[in-house]
């Protein structure tokens, strides 16, 4: 018999999980056997598509009667789709939820192309005749998503030519797959000892966890052997990025955009000035920054302060439990601001079966929220109640839903869902309110300048590195655009101007560093992680207004949450109070940076 000292904790079976800490599904499918019935009657819907093809062009009537029958298809395929995914996410080794997830894909896949018709087809009606058309009742409800789509006209090609663009599908994403093959498959790391004498194999997940390490020469080791491997390979690493790069320019051009940036922009009808504010405005307040990692150096005791330092928890865990109810008391009073109605719905949901709440063998790390337009929002949780993050974790992954949960109640299914511009500032913005009561509980000198410095490197690593990482982008890009080979040599030289910018005078930069930019696996989805800075300052403006019962400030914020897509990112944003087409947002956040900075110095 194992002494009981001795066995090590196994996380328990999906099937030995108490229900009642599981998601419960019902409001999407009451059993698999019901979602096998609505995926055949789905499929056997295909071909009513074909009814529609060559006929939109005839009139109104029949472009609107097509429209509302590919939107119920949709809307439909996102309740059987989300059911998949949601079964499959429980236990990624069972099988049969991986099958369902096939199946759905298998289908979706051959019913996006029996309606591929639908767009070319709207894009072919006469300009004149199609504004005419949106006058009559029965295309109002699709006006704006109409708007949209002919929106694009002037960068459509020709039938054929667009025949040839999408032929490039199979090989377009050649160089991301190579990055991939590469840094994930292909480079060994060998690995570390820790400071407790630990060996840990040092990988792309696990190199992070090493900078950690509260004993500076793991972390100056795990550095130097991790960039060790990216030195040895950083030619063709050079080339992969400089190949993405490339086909974002060439597809920019072919459609008639100015720039790669702008072409990435125009969807979510963005300016080039909104992006290049951004950098201007983080540039402006980097003295801030560059005191930051003074006072992170002096606090370490450390002779002079290198990247591999910059992880580091600056203060000691903090040592409190929260159980799921004690973390959803917690996260109900934090949110108080914002009203009885979203903290009763919020709160009900959290401690219902919104939420799959506790580890199990096969779950799906990490944590995520979804759900569809005709049911419950949904949260996957790994909590434990040891870990003051999975309480922001939680309070984030609930403003995700609540978000949802509101622009479905008040958006028709087409204007339902918002874009990724917007979707991180419901869910920061949560954050900022947990933050704020965590720092009015504060019971210790201690215990307040941990949650400061949590803050600080959140809104380093989310405003301060993603904007360098985004002017990267815009440099890089249009290093290429002007006719100039985009070497290993240049990025070097371009990111090395950028280290030396964001990190000061005093950092010690690493000429390993130079090639950071060459294990980003952002920057093969371009022009992207700016949405992550725009959206962590909008929340931290309006998350102010609100907690400080500026006039007007929660309905406006209320307002957003039930806006879906109903009008541009800018404009839902701007009805809510914030203008991220002026510098002002950015610089409320990297104010608050600076003085959070300043009290940290004051406390440690």
């Amino acid at each position: 018999m194992t002494d009981a000292a001795t066995q090590v904790k196994t996380l328990p079976a999906r099937k030995d999980v108490r229900p009642g800490d599981t998601w419960d599904l019902t409001s999407l499918f009451r059993s698999d056997a019901e979602w096998e019935a609505a995926l055949e009657a789905w499929e056997a819907r295909i071909p009513e598509f074909a009814a529609y093809a060559g006929t939109l062009g005839e009139s109104a009537q029949r472009l609107a009667d097509c429209l509302t029958h590919d939107l119920a298809f949709d809307r439909e395929g996102e309740r059987i789709g989300t059911y998949a995914h949601l079964r499959a996410s429980e236990d990624t080794a069972a099988a049969d939820a991986q099958r369902m997830v096939g199946r759905f894909q298998h289908v979706a896949t051959r019913a996006g192309e029996a309606a591929s018709f639908i767009r070319p087809e709207i894009m072919a009606i006469p300009p004149e005749t199609l504004a005419a058309w949106m006058d009559d009742a029965v295309l109002e409800p699709y006006r704006l998503l109409l708007e949209r789509l002919v929106r694009n006209r002037p960068h459509v090609l020709s039938e054929a030519e667009e025949k040839l663009l999408a032929m490039q599908g199979t090989f377009a994403g050649t160089a991301g797959r190579a990055f991939r093959q590469l840094t994930d498959a292909d480079m060994t790391f060998g690995d570390v000892t820790t400071g407790t004498g630990e060996r840990i194999e040092l990988s792309n997940a696990t190199f992070t966890t090493l900078l950690h390490d509260t004993d500076p020469a793991v972390r100056k080791t795990a550095f130097h052997q991790y960039y060790e491997q990216y030195e040895g390979h950083a030619n063709t690493l050079a080339a992969t990025l400089s190949g993405s790069n490339e086909l974002n320019i060439y597809a920019a051009r072919v459609r008639g955009y100015p720039s790669a940036v702008e072409a990435a922009l125009f969807q979510d009808n963005v300016p080039l000035a909104v992006y290049d504010q951004l950098i201007a405005a983080v540039r402006e307040h980097l003295p801030a920054v560059h005191r930051y990692y003074g006072v992170r150096q002096r606090i370490l005791g450390l002779p002079e302060l290198h990247h591999y330092d910059c992880y580091v928890p600056l203060v000691p865990e903090l040592e409190k439990r929260h159980t799921w109810d004690e973390a959803v008391d917690v996260i109900v009073t934090a949110l108080e601001p914002l009203g009885g109605e979203y903290c009763t719905m919020m709160e009900r949901g959290l401690r219902g079966r919104w939420c799959d709440r506790y580890p199990n063998a096969g779950k799906r790390s990490g944590a995520f929220s979804s759900g569809t337009y005709d049911s419950d929002p949904y949260i996957l949780m790994n909590y434990q109640d040891d870990v003051i993050e999975h309480v922001f974790t939680l309070a984030h992954e609930a403003g995700h839903s609540m978000h949802t949960r509101y622009s479905a109640e008040a958006q028709p299914y087409q204007y339902s869902g918002y874009t990724i511009f917007v979707a991180e500032v419901a869910s920061t913005f949560n954050e900022q309110l947990l933050t704020r009561l965590l720092l009015e509980r504060a019971e210790t000198r201690q215990e307040r300048a941990a949650i400061i410095a949590r803050e600080i490197d959140s809104i380093r690593a989310t405003i301060v590195r993603q904007t360098m990482f985004a002017e990267f982008e815009r440099r890089s890009h249009a290093c290429a655009e002007q006719g100039e080979p985009l070497t290993l040599e240049r990025i070097r030289f371009i990111y090395r101007e950028l280290l030396d910018a964001y990190f000061g005078p005093e950092f010690a930069v690493d000429r390993e560093l130079e090639i950071e930019c060459l294990r980003i696996p952002h920057f093969y989805s371009a022009f992207y992680v700016y949405k992550y800075a725009t959206g962590l300052a909008a929340a931290i403006t309006l998350a102010q207004r609100v907690a400080e019962g500026e006039p007007g400030a929660l309905a406006a914020y209320l307002g957003f949450l039930k806006g879906g897509s109903s009008k541009w990112p800018l404009d839902l944003l701007r009805d809510a109070g914030v203008d991220l087409e002026s510098p002002e947002p950015v610089a409320t956040a990297l104010t608050r940076f600076g003085e959070l900075v300043d009290e940290l110095d004051g406390l440690l």
